[in-house]
């Protein structure tokens, strides 16, 4: 029998390989974690400490915040953010968030483990990223890199800052941080001018679709884009998937998810630039008052504030209501006025149009001075060194440019091909406004605009432009010859014509003002004399009182100009602001007391501690009587006179299809209405002065250039120019009752010695002359 053979086996030893595998583990999990600790001590670049993640360095826009709480507008540069607490964040926005970006958000402690391994284990799947990784990244590095190495330094330093975030604050704080400091495109960075933007509400108001909506550009706010002209559709397909997200994790229903992925974006676009939005001429003085304030008020440790970085929140006094009442009257009646200037200034009636009464030569000095004082000759003088020479050949080529046009009443822009000679003259054959409202008794200033369009006109005729204030200047003189003589609103004087002699008063020449139309006759009370500006009786009481002491008045009544002590001042030849002016006929409605208008009432920087506090400013000038008899016979004028037009009385001297549609009238007013119209000569400047007990308002209308104007009074004048604007804006205010405008009458003083009731002197006189008509028969 043969022998079996016998097998070896070879069992192969492991053990070694074994060993090396966990050696290799143990080493590549050291590695991992020094690798985090050389990450988390600064090796591979600056890590953030303590300090800075309990106070990351974010640019915070300074907010300008009206009296009724309401934002204005912002200073900022690059990031237009102002941020909110958790609180008021919706719920729905933020389970809009979880549901798309972390859904274990509450779960994790920074880093989403099993997101992680589903990423690593299946590249592309999502996931990896919590809200905390992410908000690491907007805040310490930005986008990641393309580089691999860096991109993996750079997730590791995530994790670590996630962390770190993660122990310094609680859940509801990362998330109001995250939603701050991103940038939805379109300047606005943050959810507050995100949801002021593109919804223009604010962020607790958010509903649920347009909660989706911000949220699903998380993913990519440069490609999800919801702007008409940009990526609306991108937009409304990534805001169903957040939708989707929300009933997955059953933060809404189905039938409401159905329902609202059906729906449009519903955008209520509304862009924040220094040049858009409300109270833009406001905004412009606030600026640089807010650089003097900076200057002379440094922080702490001795550096400068920074308007548009630092976060502060000024407090004005400014009413978004009533600027809002008073931007939509000069909206609405502007366009109305322009087309009747400009139908009356057509080539074929006005050769010269915009200008009127001025020779060629005339005409071709004023444009050589506008082009000498223009910012493209500037910038081309002094940024670009170019020739006298060159820039005035520039004026003479056409260049695209956009420019400005009422459209169906509204401000609209058209592109165009025009000289810069030829834009010039086009500007000018606009006409500009400013207007002011304040409450007498505080000085707050409610309302400010400087003009139509601040992208196209910026200078502002608030409190930069000066200009002939026409009859508005009378009631300075009658004040001072109350004041001064005690008159009454009753007393009478002849109007006739009068002069003053040449060298009274220094007066180089014989003065001899003649009234309107050259109208004159018989006696007139000083009531019905201010109402019907007649400028005899104006003459009359200057005369009799000096002009330096109704120099000296004025100059008590806050107006800085500089106003030389001649007769013809009676008549309104000086320049003064709006802002000037509405201060000065404060004082009459505040019982002879003068308070300086105000418009910042506190300054505070991003954590709530008051900077700045305003003081009142006021001062006695005119006692309580004098005040109360100007106001009274100021109130002649809304009654019988100029301003009969508020309560549905005045001259019935317009062209029949545009007497209502430019000028409103009639506006019906029945309460007691103090006010004053001014016309100045050729009917350049049209003003209209207006008071009731709380509120006094200041309207001026005119062209950029004095040879531009309306050819007659019919429109020219300031009852026409200028006091719709104050009709339209006081009834928009009279109609919000929150408000509280006055409908009242004006205090009088407790113990009134001057008698204002010129009907009772009527009536005397009227019972006289009977007496005297019976004596004569009897006789």
């Amino acid at each position: 029998m043969a022998k079996a053979k016998k097998e070896t086996i070879n069992v192969q030893d492991f053990s070694k390989y074994i060993r090396w595998m966990w050696i290799l583990f143990v080493a590549g999990l050291l590695s991992v974690v020094f690798l985090f600790l050389l990450a988390s001590w600064g090796a591979f670049g600056e890590m953030p400490d303590h300090t800075v993640l309990e106070n990351p360095k974010t640019n915070l826009a300074t907010e300008i915040i009206s009296s009724d709480g309401k934002t204005l507008g912002k200073f900022y540069f690059n990031d237009n953010r102002t941020p909110v607490s958790y609180d008021e964040l919706p719920q729905h926005l933020v389970n809009a968030l979880i549901a798309t970006e972390d859904a274990r958000f509450h779960e994790h402690s920074g880093v989403d483990a099993r997101g992680t391994l589903r990423a690593v284990i299946k590249p592309g799947s999502g996931g990896a990223s919590t809200i905390s990784q992410q908000l690491a990244k907007q805040l310490f590095h930005g986008e990641g890199s393309k580089n691999i190495i860096e991109r993996v330094l750079q997730k590791i330093k995530e994790w670590i800052i996630a962390i770190r975030l993660e122990r310094q604050y609680t859940k509801e704080e990362i998330i109001a941080q995250y939603f701050n400091i991103y940038d939805f495109g379109n300047n606005a960075d943050g959810i507050r001018s995100a949801s002021r933007i593109y919804f223009n509400k604010e962020p607790k108001e958010l509903d649920v679709k347009e909660s989706a909506m911000l949220v699903g550009m998380f993913k990519n706010s440069s490609l999800y884009n919801p702007r008409p002209e940009r990526n609306p559709i991108g937009v409304k397909n990534r805001r169903n998937v957040v939708l989707s997200q929300m009933y997955k994790y059953d933060f809404i229903s189905e039938k409401e998810k159905d329902s609202l992925q059906k729906t449009e974006l519903d955008l209520r676009y509304s862009p924040e630039s220094h040049r858009e939005g409300i109270a833009t001429y406001f905004r412009g003085y606030l600026d640089g008052f807010m650089k003097d304030w900076i200057k002379n008020n440094p922080k702490p440790d001795g550096t400068k504030w920074n308007l548009y970085n630092d976060g502060l929140k000024i407090y004005t006094t400014i009413d978004s209501r009533m600027q809002t009442y008073a931007e939509d009257a000069v909206q609405q009646h502007m366009p109305r006025l322009q087309a009747e200037f400009f139908h009356q200034n057509t080539p074929e009636r006005n050769p010269t149009a915009p200008f009127l009464d001025l020779t060629p030569e005339e005409e071709q000095a004023l444009m050589r001075r506008s082009m000498r004082q223009s910012e493209r000759w500037r910038h081309m003088k002094y940024d670009l060194k170019k020739s006298n020479k060159e820039i005035e050949e520039s004026f003479k080529k056409p260049i695209k440019m956009t420019v400005f046009k009422w459209v169906d009443g509204k401000p609209s822009e058209v592109d165009t091909l025009m000289k810069p000679m030829d834009s010039m003259r086009y500007y000018k054959s606009f006409l500009r406004t400013g207007m002011m409202s304040m409450d007498p008794k505080t000085g707050h200033v409610k309302a400010w605009v400087g003009g139509m369009n601040y992208r196209h006109f910026q200078y502002d005729m608030v409190k930069q432009g000066r200009r002939q204030t026409g009859s508005t200047f009378k009631p300075f003189v009658y004040a001072t010859a109350i004041d001064q003589l005690h008159f009454s609103p009753c007393d009478e004087f002849p109007d006739t014509p009068f002069c003053i002699e040449a060298g009274k008063f220094g007066n180089p020449e014989e003065w001899c003002p003649k009234n309107s139309g050259n109208e004159y006759g018989g006696k007139r009370t000083l009531k019905d004399a201010l109402a019907n500006s007649v400028n005899t009786v104006t003459a009359r009481l200057i005369d009799k009182v000096g002009p330096q002491t109704v120099v000296d008045l004025v100059k008590k009544l806050g107006v800085e100009a500089d106003i030389p002590a001649v007769p013809s001042i009676a008549l309104g030849t000086t320049d003064i602001s709006v802002y000037d002016m509405v201060g000065a006929y404060s004082t009459f409605a505040n019982q002879g007391v003068y308070t300086k208008p105000v418009m910042v009432l506190n300054i505070e920087d991003k954590n709530g501690t008051v900077l700045y506090q305003f003081k009142p400013e006021t001062r006695d000038v005119l006692n309580a009587e004098t005040a109360y008899v100007t106001v009274k016979l100021m109130e002649g004028v809304t009654q019988s006179g100029s301003g009969g037009r508020l309560r549905g009385k005045g001259r019935d001297s317009y062209r029949a299809d545009y007497r209502e549609i430019v000028t409103g009238y009639p506006y019906e007013f029945t309460n007691p209405i103090a006010g004053k119209t001014g016309t100045t000569q050729n009917q350049s400047d049209g003003w209209f002065m207006g008071m009731v007990p709380n509120l006094v308002t200041g309207v001026w209308v005119g062209a950029e250039d004095r040879a531009a104007h309306f050819k007659t009074i019919t429109y020219g004048q300031g009852a026409a120019m200028a006091l719709p604007i104050w009709g339209i804006y006081m009834k928009s205010c009279y109609a919000d009752k929150e408000l509280d405008v006055s409908k009242e009458d004006f205090v009088a003083p407790d113990n009134l010695s001057i008698n204002v009731d010129c009907s009772a002197v009527s009536q005397d006189q009227n019972n006289d002359d009977e007496e005297d008509r019976l004596d004569e028969l009897e006789f």
